[in-house]
């Protein structure tokens, strides 16, 4: 069911453009609040292609919010900067499957996330 999610919002993104602002997530950093980070950590043996970041308030996962063309390496990590409190974090391979995880991220902390 999540995977359906995060294939219609990709999808949604590709072929109508118009409706981008409605799933994206929501921003990372809102203005004014303090901040912390979530780092997604790599377990798999796969590069890990998708990260889907949200607010717990918001209608969808989000999109992809690695840069383009990038991924995380097996072993490796990403650290995402956030406004402190509730997050949805999903990652995963395409077409290999993904994971998802709901967290809170304190002010000046900071959360990991292992994708095995």
């Amino acid at each position: 069911m999540r995977l359906g999610k995060m294939a219609i919002a990709l999808a949604c993104l590709a072929l109508l453009g118009a409706c981008a602002s409605m799933i994206t997530g929501g921003p990372l950093i809102r203005e004014g609040e303090p901040t912390g980070t979530i780092e997604v950590v790599n377990g798999s043996s796969r590069n890990v292609d998708v990260v889907l970041i949200s607010a717990c308030s918001a209608s969808t996962y989000g999109l992809n919010r690695l840069p383009d063309g990038a991924a995380i390496p097996p072993g490796r990590s990403y650290r995402f900067t956030v406004s402190a409190g509730c997050w949805d974090v999903g990652a995963g391979v395409i077409g290999y499957g993904d994971a998802f995880q709901r967290m809170e991220v304190r002010a000046g902390g900071g959360v990991r996330y292992t994708v095995n």
